[in-house]
């Protein structure tokens, strides 16, 4: 798959387009239902990752459960891509494809599901502490999942898509992590990558955005132990990694913006909420 394409997996610098509203009462409800099942299969999955089991493994438990809810894997076949999730071990920033790697103590993972349910879209991401991992593998992905949550906090109604990067690249700056540059969020509803884009870091461009009630998108911060710069393994297209070879983590929540301020449209019943301490 070519470079463009690769971008916009994570819905980088597409050209600019409308920003769909969704303002209706249809189709936010179609909205929460996708977000709904997404945080559902997540729970599903997060009962599994644990040391031996192969990231493949991971992709059957997605494909299987989706399909048996009567819905489909939206990293199936899009642009090419090869399985129903991306599973990103250690070093590896986005994009993991998943294969015969088994996960061992120490190592974590992000898991990065989206679905489709009657046409409309749920997007989520966790990264998962396998086993005892070191301390500064537990900062880091504290660090990716605060980011998230200062970052949806800064999503109010009136603000720009300038604040909510401004914020995640303050906190990873005072913790000691630098935010890669070259993914974002992106808008989400009918389609899988639409606009906005969301940035992770206060780029200039992005002041001119600003958020109304009716905009859906993912904010997805990811998050390096050292350099914010990354390289695509040319062998399969798709890994992307972290240039130094350091860890990385990343969370991702779908946002609905509502009167009254951001909606999480995939909170999870079991897994971390807001103020969570790994």
């Amino acid at each position: 798959m070519n470079h463009q394409n690769r971008k916009l997996f994570k819905g980088l610098r597409a050209r600019p387009r409308r920003i769909p509203l969704y303002t209706s009462a249809e189709h936010q409800q179609g909205l929460r239902r996708a977000g709904r099942f997404n945080a559902q299969l997540m729970d599903f999955v997060r009962q599994h990752i644990r040391p031996g089991i192969r990231t493949a493994d991971i992709d059957k438990l997605v494909h299987e459960y989706t399909l048996d809810h009567g819905h489909r894997p939206a990293c199936l076949g899009y642009k090419g891509f090869p399985k129903s999730v991306c599973t990103s071990v250690n070093e590896v920033v986005c994009h993991g494809i998943p294969g015969d790697y088994e996960l061992k103590p120490g190592d974590i993972v992000n898991v990065d599901l989206t679905t489709i349910v009657d046409g409309w879209y749920g997007d989520q991401s966790e990264t998962f502490l396998v086993g005892e991992v070191t301390e500064s593998a537990r900062r880091l992905v504290q660090a990716a999942f605060d980011a998230l949550w200062v970052g949806i906090r800064a999503a109010q109604p009136g603000n720009t898509i300038l604040d909510i990067g401004s914020a995640i690249s303050q906190l990873a700056r005072e913790r000691g992590f630098s935010v890669v540059r070259e993914y974002q969020g992106h808008g989400i509803g009918r389609e899988f990558h639409q606009e906005p884009g969301v940035p992770h870091f206060p780029e200039v461009g992005s002041s001119r955005i600003t958020l109304v009630p009716g905009m859906c998108f993912t904010i997805e911060p990811m998050l390096n132990e050292g350099t914010w710069e990354t390289v695509l393994d040319r062998s399969d297209g798709w890994t992307v990694r972290t240039r130094d070879g350091r860890l990385s983590a990343q969370f991702e929540h779908t946002i609905l913006m509502t009167e009254s301020g951001p909606e999480v449209l995939t909170r999870t019943e079991h897994g971390p909420q807001e103020g969570h301490r790994f």
